[in-house]
């Protein structure tokens, strides 16, 4: 009963739309627009029925009883119309009649369009259509928002039949200190990302976010995971759980573990890698074509429990980058940003002869390409010779990235992205000190570039949107750290030089699929070339 009072005015409402529309008038105009009006009206009689604030049998007798108030006064019209015709004179004129004349008013229409908001709107604040009373759940509901995809992949990694360093054999310390399982058989897997995550907002200024994905534990940069039965379980971790205070458009405030804050390539940071720690963000706007960015952070990468017996220090990432963008009438921007990427902590340190106090300054994840040395002092610092390896340079990067997005030919962009760093804290006597090697004993391969062209939709997300793309990379083996650099290319990892040739299609609306491959070779050392295929199948929500 208590509902049947609520919704009183709205079906009142309801009831005097529906009579209005169905009433006898003259003019073929206002009869469209006043049926489109009666339209409405039962599609919103049936929609509280389908929520169960209005019986069914009661719906029915609405419709009936407008239908018989309808009836009689179109019964009069017809009947005064014949009267009419048959009461012409002479010249065929309709003489004046003021007796028993149903008149009705014109409404225009945004009067009606006016009313016919009103009551959608009264409707749905009455059922409290996301999460409300009468669903009997709480608000809270309606400040959360649910994410997620799904990717499959076919893998091919394809090696020369000759040429390539025997498989399992360790790369000397010019090589960079790299074992490789495989160097010369294809291998082909069958692959599967999931996410899932939730967004949050707190209040207007604070929001946040978790989410869920796919992959060994152990590696920050791939959320792959290998399809086979004799895997009975897949690892499902947390990758996002973070809070961003926003007091003002212009800033913002990231701690946690977020995505990355930066504006930069897969040259530097693999696509997938999360950033612990705290960032903030700056985006001041001039004028409608200027305007700025710049971020500064710091992120911990390796918390060590340091003792008597354990001398190694927490290795830390500092970050900083500033930059500019202009945006033309057309929607072309131009975009610059210059980081520079501070590692503290990070480079090997040997250990006195017969102690391990310095073990802690192993990396705890690698791919390959950095130089290295053994820290173990009775090795004579060579890796060659077993024991715990660490990194031979300090890292300090010095990042320049811009990009090009031409939307002349809008919704189709022309984009170019270059991209280059180099590695400041190479040095070379630094590197002597440290590993007890002649100076000279790793050459200078501190600088990587990378060259992307992409002709089609920014993105895939559409039926029938396109995007085809190809770029030329090179990493030399001390440019960044080997560990956070795209897990794709050359199979992981620094030491590269390749090609990437792609594209991607949209087959509806968030499901879209990918090619890429990638042809790179080894820039020195024993040859290694590595091409790989990715055929993927995306869809998301």
């Amino acid at each position: 009963m208590r509902k049947t009072q609520q919704f009183k005015p709205v079906l009142m409402a309801l009831l005097a739309a529906g009579m209005i529309s169905g009433s006898g008038y003259g003019q073929a105009g206002e009869r469209e627009s006043l049926e489109q009006l009666r339209t409405t009206t039962l599609s919103l009689i049936d929609m509280l029925v389908k929520e169960g604030v209005l019986s069914k049998a009661n719906a029915d007798n609405l419709v009936k009883q407008a239908q018989e108030t309808r009836q009689p006064a179109a019964e009069q019209s017809q009947a005064e119309g014949s009267s009419a015709m048959a009461d012409t004179g002479p010249d065929n004129r309709v003489p004046a009649k003021t007796d028993n004349v149903v008149r009705v008013q014109y409404v225009p229409e945004f009067v009606k369009n006016q009313l016919r908001d009103e009551i959608k709107k009264d409707v749905m604040a009455k059922l409290n259509y996301k999460a409300g009373e009468r669903l009997g759940l709480p608000d809270w509901l309606d400040r959360i928002t649910l994410e997620g995809d799904l990717r499959l992949r076919y893998e091919l990694d394809s090696f020369p039949s000759n040429g390539n360093t025997p498989p399992g054999v360790l790369r000397t310390v010019e090589d960079r200190n790299t074992i490789i399982d495989n160097t010369s058989e294809d291998r082909e897997r069958f692959r599967v990302r999931a996410r899932l995550g939730a967004n949050i907002k707190f209040t207007d200024w604070l929001n946040g976010g978790i989410r869920m994905t796919t992959g060994r534990v152990d590696d920050p940069v791939s959320p792959n995971q290998t399809l086979e039965t004799a895997d009975s379980k897949f690892s499902f971790a947390l990758d996002r759980a973070y809070l961003k205070a926003t007091p003002y458009p212009w800033l913002s405030v990231n701690g946690g573990r977020f995505a990355n804050p930066f504006f930069s390539t897969d040259l530097v940071w693999d696509p997938d890698l999360a950033f612990d720690g705290v960032a903030t963000t700056f985006k001041p706007r001039f004028n409608d074509s200027w305007s700025a960015f710049g971020t500064v952070g710091a992120f911990p990468i390796d918390e060590v429990n340091s003792s008597d017996t354990n001398k190694a220090r927490d290795k830390w990432l500092y970050g900083g980058q500033a930059g500019i963008e202009w945006t033309s009438p057309n929607s072309s921007t131009v975009k610059l940003g210059v980081a520079l990427y501070d590692y503290k902590n990070v480079e090997g340190v040997s250990n006195p002869i017969g102690q391990t106090s310095f073990n802690g300054t192993v990396p705890a994840f690698r791919q390959k390409g950095n130089s290295t040395f053994s820290i173990d002092a009775n090795n004579n610092n060579d890796c060659g010779n077993g024991g715990p390896c660490g990194l031979a340079s300090e890292f300090r990067e010095l990042n320049l990235t811009g990009q090009v997005d031409l939307a002349t030919f809008d919704p189709v962009h022309v984009i170019l992205t270059g991209d280059y760093v180099r590695n400041l804290g190479f040095d070379e006597q630094n590197i002597a000190r440290r590993t007890g090697l002649p100076v000279g004993a790793y050459k200078k391969e501190n600088e990587a570039y990378q060259v992307r062209l992409s002709v089609g939709m920014r993105d895939t997300l559409k039926r029938n949107d396109w995007q085809v793309f190809g770029a030329y990379k090179r990493l030399e083996a001390d440019s960044v750290l080997d560990a956070f650099t795209d897990s794709d290319f050359h199979l992981g990892g620094t030491d590269a030089k390749g090609w990437i040739l792609g594209g991607s299609y949209g087959l509806d609306k968030n499901v879209w699929t990918q090619l890429r491959w990638f042809s790179s070779d080894a820039i020195s050392g024993p040859p290694l070339s590595i091409d790989v295929l990715l055929l993927d199948l995306n869809a998301k929500f």
